[in-house]
């Protein structure tokens, strides 16, 4: 690597407080009368071997084995493997140049391994062991010209079809095409196809609040039908576009687009999250915090969780995977910590 450890220190640095600067207005959901979803945490699942920590869990996924992988910042970025039982397995990618400023880790339908680095610009494909790289989308700002991770000063540069600036999500659809949120200095959803040839984009490297615009899209995940979910941070809300990136409508009344998740099987469903910012900010614990549980038409069932330093309260749920509607696992900043929810079933009744 050809940066210097204090370069290193001063850019995470300065990417860990841009972060913080959208976030300072938090909505309280309007949402009324949703029913509360019972669960059991179970916050130590995984076992780390002694002398290793997390750093922050910024990033969780599963695949069909049942494995847990955790994207997570420390002195370095670092993406572990865990199994089923939740003991230690792997380190994938140590010291890989493509791990600057760690964003999210989804797999893919194959169990391949993505991963979303908003500090290198890079969204990379791993193989299901994590042996080998596959797809790389993005490009990591070139040393020679100076550490640019961090976006530069006045206006966004026009969006490029193949590099991006700060992405923070990836997503697939039937037919494999890849949808990335991008992300914190571009706001636009980009699709591409299997092999990363560009297809169409929704946004610019522009901010905007009409449909089909962003502020800093956060989260993305696309349904069995094609639709991609996209977690609109700072316009506080959700919007569903087509496969084509077309709106199709916006969740207003669930408070900050955080994350969004889409869980797997015949019957799928959205968990939505309104978590606390980064920071603390004064009064947030009174109105933020939870995660909402929605059918693909927008039907809220539910919500669950609340803020707090220790379990089961959330500390910043910055991802969550459900590959399994009935136990979430999610990822929280500020708490270093991957808790697993076994939810409780719920009487039926729902709100619009």
């Amino acid at each position: 690597m050809n940066e210097t450890p204090l370069k290193r220190i001063l850019l995470t640095a300065g990417l860990a407080l841009l972060a913080l600067t959208p976030v300072m207005a938090q909505k309280k959901a309007t949402i009324q009368g949703v029913p509360e979803i019972p669960f059991t945490s179970v916050p130590n699942f995984l076992k780390l071997p002694v002398g290793e920590y997390l750093g922050e869990a910024v990033a969780v996924a599963t695949n069909s084995k049942g494995h847990t992988f955790v994207f997570h910042r420390s002195n370095n970025n670092r993406l572990f493997e865990f199994d089923a039982t939740g003991k230690f397995l792997r380190e994938i990618g140590a010291g890989f140049e493509g791990f600057e400023f760690a964003h999210s880790v989804r797999v893919d339908k194959y169990d391949n391994i993505w991963t979303v680095d908003e500090g290198s610009n890079m969204v990379v494909k791993f193989s299901p062991d994590g042996s080998k790289v596959l797809l790389v989308l993005g490009r990591r700002p070139l040393a020679v010209l100076g550490a640019q991770a961090a976006p530069p000063t006045g206006p966004a540069k026009p969006a490029s079809k193949y590099e991006f600036c700060r992405p923070t999500d990836v997503g697939w659809d039937a037919q494999d095409n890849i949808f990335i949120s991008d992300g914190y200095c571009n706001n636009r959803v980009v699709k591409y196809d299997k092999d990363g040839r560009f297809l169409a984009q929704a946004g610019s490297e522009k901010a905007g609040s009409a449909l089909g615009q962003f502020n800093l899209p956060h989260g993305l995940q696309v349904d069995g039908q094609g639709n991609v979910w996209v977690a609109d941070r700072t316009n506080n809300r959700y919007q569903v576009l087509d496969n084509n990136l077309k709106p199709i409508r916006e969740i207003t009344n669930l408070g900050v687009g955080w994350t969004v998740c889409v869980s797997g099987g015949t019957h799928q469903y959205a968990f939505l999250s309104n978590s606390n910012p980064n920071g603390n900010q004064p009064g947030t614990w009174d109105n933020t915090g939870e995660i909402y549980k929605t059918e693909l038409d927008g039907t809220v069932l539910g919500r669950f969780g609340r803020p707090g330093k220790l379990a089961p309260g959330f500390q910043v749920v910055h991802m969550i995977d459900c590959r399994n509607p009935n136990e979430i696992i999610v990822g929280e900043i500020e708490s270093w910590r991957v808790q697993k929810l076994l939810l409780k079933p719920l009487a039926p009744t729902a709100t619009k």
